[in-house]
C-alpha cells in the first residue's frame, strides 16, 4: 500500500484509514507508541502492560507534585 501524507496547518500528517484501524484494532482513545529504525517509522498500539506502567508514573508524578494539597484535600 502506497500513501501520501495531508497538510494539516504547518504539519504533516498520516490518515489511518478503516481498513487499517480495524486491522490494527485502534480507535481515537488509542495511545500509539512511535519509534524509527533505520528509515522505518513503526506505529504500534501500547501493549496493557505499557498502558499500565505509564499511568503509575501519571500517578506518581502527581503524588510528588501535590502531595501537600492532596493531604489538605482529605482533611
Amino acid at each position: 500500500m502506497i500513501r501520501k501524507l495531508t497538510r494539516q496547518g504547518n504539519s504533516l500528517a498520516f490518515i489511518f484509514d478503516r481498513s487499517i484501524r480495524e486491522l490494527m484494532e485502534i480507535d481515537v482513545d488509542t495511545p500509539l507508541k512511535v519509534s524509527i529504525e533505520g528509515r522505518k517509522l513503526i506505529i504500534e498500539p501500547l501493549s496493557d502492560v505499557e498502558r499500565q506502567s505509564r499511568f503509575n508514573k501519571a500517578v506518581e508524578k502527581v503524588d510528588r507534585e501535590h502531595r501537600k494539597a492532596m493531604k489538605k484535600l482529605a482533611e
